[in-house]
């Protein structure tokens, strides 16, 4: 029943808001996503730390087409819930500093978005994952078309259109799957992870890339990347956040939950393609990210950098790479959503996203200057920070698959302490200038948010094995169905 009201109270949340929430929007959609955040802790709370399905609602929706609303949360399930309620309330918190026209559509379109998520993360039915995929992409089209920045039409249309594409490619391929269940056809997804392990091999490997290239697009994947930078950058900070922090796991999840315990044979066929294009995009984003002028945009491309090992990780299929993937999930989610958030604080203050046009900010500003260095620190993955453990799991995942991998794989934090140290020496140290001369402390809401990001940074990474516990069961399971 929990599930069923994560999933609830947001829709509900957010359509009241927008038909009467006015100028009240945004303290009502931060009341609703905190106690969303509080029924997720209530959930934490009283899971079982097995592989079982918990928190289960399952009802014939078309029966005659074998679909139910069948929703659950495993451990994975449960970790990407709770990252989603937890960054969620602090997104929206974090847009006080805002004043967006029309706030209770930007509000209401925020918790219908939650709401989408959570049902991806939950939903144990193909059709209904698919409704719930297809839900998750229209709030955060209308966010980035209507509060966007320059040529958002054009970049925000770009990013539909992959996605659509994408998404087709799954459906496609889910009712080929739902055409071979044995007996009574059904979307149940152990009725499909039967259907897929019956198929052949050329079968399996056509359904692979199926789903492989609408999650791919999603997390993204090089070369199916090119949307994610422009969309980034021309997004509201709060849709930046939203596509950043939460959205792109989407994929990752699909991957781990759909595609690797659903046609085995045809991820052993083509692990090794996607490890090769999940380093090139590491290495690729990287190089660029180095290049960068605009703050903004360098963040965009080492999200793809990030994301590439992650994505080798799950397609090591082997327990460290996955157990590194859900755990990354985690901490990326935290330390992008802070990284933008930086970002949005300084372009605020200073009216530019230049890095040649910053600096000195941490001779007035010493406590801001202090918590970018701590995100900072887990964005690159030092011991006793967040982005640790689940890197160092990654990368001795894709070791165990060649060790020629893991070595160019380790570029992304070689070459991620290069980029990021540029970027806060240019920003936070140096001389101040006529655009940094008034940068403030940030105060209220803003030191609030600001906290809470370092303290998670650095509780993930002295504390990993908590998430490990929930996650490990879940894991085992899948790498059962795999064999």
């Amino acid at each position: 029943m929990l599930t069923a009201i994560l999933i609830a109270l947001p829709l509900i949340a957010g359509l009241f808001i927008i038909t009467a929430g006015g100028a009240s929007s945004r303290r009502i959609a931060l009341a609703a996503s905190l106690i969303e955040l509080l029924i997720s802790l209530i959930a934490l709370g009283q899971f079982q730390i097995n592989a079982e399905s918990q928190f289960v609602l399952n009802i014939p929706w078309v029966s005659s087409l074998g679909i139910s609303f069948h929703v659950a949360m495993d451990g994975i399930s449960l970790l990407m819930v709770l990252l989603t309620t937890v960054l969620t309330p602090l997104i929206i918190y974090s847009s006080f500093s805002h004043n967006y026209e029309k706030p209770q559509s930007f509000y209401g379109l925020i918790l219908i978005m939650q709401m989408a998520l959570i049902g991806v993360f939950t939903a144990l039915d193909g059709f209904l994952f698919y409704i719930f995929w297809e839900l998750a992409l229209i709030p955060i089209y209308f966010i980035c078309l209507l509060w966007g920045g320059e040529n958002r039409a054009k970049i925000t249309f770009k990013f539909f259109l992959y996605t659509m594409v994408g998404s087709l490619f799954m459906l496609v391929a889910l009712i080929y799957l739902y055409v071979h269940t044995p007996g009574a056809h059904s979307f149940n997804i152990e009725a499909l992870y039967a259907a897929g392990h019956s198929l052949s091999l050329p079968a399996q490997r056509t359904l692979f890339w199926g789903l492989f290239l609408a999650f791919a697009i999603k997390m993204p994947v090089f070369p199916l990347h090119t949307w994610q930078p422009d969309t980034y950058v021309v997004a509201p900070t709060q849709g930046t956040m939203l596509l950043s922090s939460i959205m792109l796991k989407m994929g990752i999840y699909a991957a781990i939950r759909w595609l690797l315990p659903m046609v085995p044979q045809g991820v052993d066929a083509y692990a090794q393609v996607v490890m090769i294009l999940a380093i090139t995009g590491i290495i690729y984003a990287s190089l660029i990210a180095w290049s960068q002028v605009d703050f903004k945009r360098l963040i965009a491309y080492s999200s793809i950098a990030h994301v590439g090992l992650i994505a080798a990780g799950v397609f090591s299929a082997n327990a460290q790479g996955l157990q590194g993937a859900v755990f990354q999930m985690l901490s990326h989610g935290i330390n992008v959503f802070a990284l933008f958030f930086i970002s949005d604080i300084i372009e605020r203050q200073t009216k530019t996203r230049l890095l040649g046009n910053l600096g000195g900010i941490r001779s007035i500003a010493p406590r801001f200057a202090t918590v970018f260095m701590i995100v900072m620190m887990g964005s690159v993955a030092l011991p006793l920070t967040n982005g640790f453990p689940g890197e160092f799991l990654l990368l001795n995942g894709v070791y165990q698959v060649s060790s020629m991998y893991a070595l160019f794989a380790g570029v992304t934090i070689i070459l991620g302490v290069v980029y990021m140290f540029g970027a806060y020496q240019k920003t936070m140290l140096g001389e101040l200038n006529a655009a940094t001369e008034k940068f403030e402390e940030p105060q209220g809401h803003e030191n609030i948010i600001l906290l809470i990001c370092g303290a998670l940074v650095i509780a993930l990474g002295i504390f990993p094995k908590p998430i490990f516990s929930i996650a490990e069961p879940s894991i085992q399971h899948i790498l059962e169905l795999m064999r």
